[in-house]
């Protein structure tokens, strides 16, 4: 079972059914999200439209951490996810997307990039509110 993103199941703006002219095509074609979690490294590599290759992190415990005040990058152990603000269910499962703030030894911080389209977990530093 895949997804499928094609408009044929749509209504007219008229507000008619849509009569199939064709089959489904494979760029019609989309894919779940990845929902990666604590883990044990482990990725996804996937075959895009146009020779592009798409990696998906399913499970990861380091994230590339940045310092903006120092401007230095290190590869730090996640501890825990702290809280998603783009799903209340990733929250309480522990999915790490982007914008999800993660406990590391260095302190908090908050994810920037889309691990499950660039198959990478980068960070950036937050100040703690005291």
């Amino acid at each position: 079972m895949s997804v499928w993103h094609g408009d044929s199941r749509k209504k007219k703006l008229s507000g008619g059914r849509k009569r199939r002219y064709r089959k489904k095509r494979k760029f019609e074609k989309g894919s779940f999200p990845a929902e990666t979690i604590l883990g044990e490294t482990k990725r996804k590599v996937k075959h895009m439209k146009g020779g592009n290759i798409k990696v998906k992190v399913l499970r990861d415990k380091y994230a590339c951490v940045t310092d903006p005040k120092s401007g230095k990058t290190e590869k730090v152990e996640i501890v825990r996810v702290l809280k998603n603000p783009a799903n209340v269910d990733y929250d309480r499962r522990g999915v790490i997307t982007k914008g999800a703030i993660i406990e590391t030894p260095k302190g908090l911080a908050r994810v920037t990039s889309r691990p499950g389209q660039t198959g990478v977990i980068n960070a950036i530093l937050i100040a703690e509110e005291k």
